[in-house]
């Protein structure tokens, strides 16, 4: 199947530079909010602690229940809507109860500013403070033995600068979608390493495909210049990069709008990594093909 009636001629090593602008500012923006953030906001399966997810059969005030956790001594807390005004999740950053009692205490602190019978407790997670650690740990090393395997993979199946252009490609994509948590104000959790994964496998995907119809184009190309080569692999795998990605995309967004508050963020990740990897496909892998390219020549000549 195919998008265009005629092989398009869009000159994208033309905007090269323009885009190495716009991923380095993106990128940059991203940092700077984490770093203003003091790092990712990481959830409750990462920082260990507490949670308690309350339902009310009206929206409740934050600043009422606030004031009644107060009462139970808990530690510091966070407060937010999940999914609904309806939908509370309440963190605590320690608590040495069980969990049902954890539960019915939040909800008894809560009865001096809401009828109790109009409240009732979902769900009580518990993560020690240990345990998030080693998770978090854990998940840093499954998302570096991925890079490890792809730069493997890829240095049998092409050459190592392939390896390098996708690596950069991949790491391009997990700051920018980084960043974009961070500025969303979004948590970082074992279900979101999980997206991230996702991610670079999807990108991948995406930027194997262009690559391999390089690396065929190479075999005949002649004294043609490698940036009008890649511009011609690019336009030859264009119609079939924007039907994966439309696709995609459309089952990210009925997730992201319909698939409820469990998986929002999860979707939400998919949904920049997405946009991200078909981006960075084009652009990042292939202009450090060029880059590459232009260095070894240099030391030729040297």
């Amino acid at each position: 199947m195919e998008i265009f009636n005629r092989p398009t001629d869009i000159n994208f090593m033309g905007k090269m530079r323009p885009a190495m602008f716009f991923s380095a500012i993106v990128i940059l923006v991203g940092l700077v909010s984490i770093a203003m953030q003091g790092g990712l906001k990481f959830g409750i399966d990462f920082s260990g602690g507490t949670l308690v997810q309350l339902h009310f059969k009206s929206a409740p005030n934050i600043d009422d229940i606030r004031d009644g956790l107060k009462s139970i001594n808990l530690g510091e807390s966070t407060i937010q809507e999940f999914g609904s005004k309806n939908e509370i999740l309440i963190r605590v950053q320690r608590s040495e109860e069980k969990l049902e009692y954890v539960g019915n205490q939040v909800k008894e602190s809560l009865k001096g500013k809401f009828n109790l019978e109009d409240i009732s407790v979902e769900r009580v997670e518990m993560v020690g403070p240990k345990v998030g650690r080693d998770l978090r740990e854990k998940a840093l090393l499954s998302i570096l033995y991925a890079i490890i395997g792809i730069v493997i993979y890829i240095s049998w199946r092409f050459e190592f600068q392939y390896a390098i252009a996708a690596i950069i490609a991949l790491i391009h994509d997990v700051l920018v979608t980084m960043g974009a948590f961070s500025i969303a104000d979004k948590e970082f959790t074992l279900v979101i390493v999980a997206a991230f994964l996702t991610i670079i496998g999807y990108s991948l995907n995406d930027t194997i495909v262009i690559f391999d119809r390089i690396r065929e184009n190479m075999r005949r190309r002649g004294k043609t210049p490698l940036i009008e080569l890649i511009n011609v692999s690019i336009n030859q795998t264009l119609s079939r990069t924007l039907l994966t990605s439309g696709t995609t995309l459309l089952v990210v967004l009925a997730l992201f709008f319909f698939g409820g508050a469990i998986i929002h963020d999860f979707s939400f990740a998919l949904l920049v990594g997405i946009f991200i990897g078909t981006y960075s496909s084009i652009f990042i892998g292939s202009v450090f093909l060029i880059y590459w390219e232009s260095k070894f020549k240099a030391g030729k000549k040297a």
